[in-house]
């Protein structure tokens, strides 16, 4: 019996301590090998097969459909947890598609995301604005 090929594919920030944190719960729940997790920080990833720079990867996090397909922000969240279980996490899901739900988790995403180095101390001059 051979695995079945990832339904997605998620990347992410390795130096990230909540991105690895995420995405080692999402390796414990994926019992089926459904979602595939790509660390934009390992040596030799290159970016450029997305049609996306490294900073645009490190601006927000990215998906990656079967189909090739890209989704970012939220819909990376909704992708990988229906992936690992439609019938656990659809409903959940299907939630977090509802105005003015959606509205408030894109606008925390869109917050998080523009500040994710300073709020996980890794701002340098390079990295983060001075105010």
């Amino acid at each position: 019996m051979t695995a079945a090929a990832p339904a997605f594919e998620v990347f992410f920030d390795g130096e990230c301590p909540l991105c690895r944190r995420e995405i080692r719960m999402v390796k414990r729940l994926d019992r089926r090998g459904r979602v595939l997790c790509t660390d934009i920080k390992a040596p030799g990833f290159d970016a450029s097969p997305l049609g996306l720079s490294h900073d645009d990867l490190m601006a927000r996090i990215h998906g990656r459909l079967p189909d090739g397909e890209l989704v970012e922000g939220v819909e990376v969240f909704r992708r990988m947890y229906s992936a690992i279980s439609p019938s656990a996490f659809g409903p959940l899901v299907a939630l977090t598609r509802l105005p003015p739900l959606s509205w408030a988790l894109d606008a925390g995403y869109r917050w998080f995301a523009k500040n994710r180095l300073r709020l996980t101390g890794r701002c340098t001059d390079e990295t983060c604005e001075v105010p």
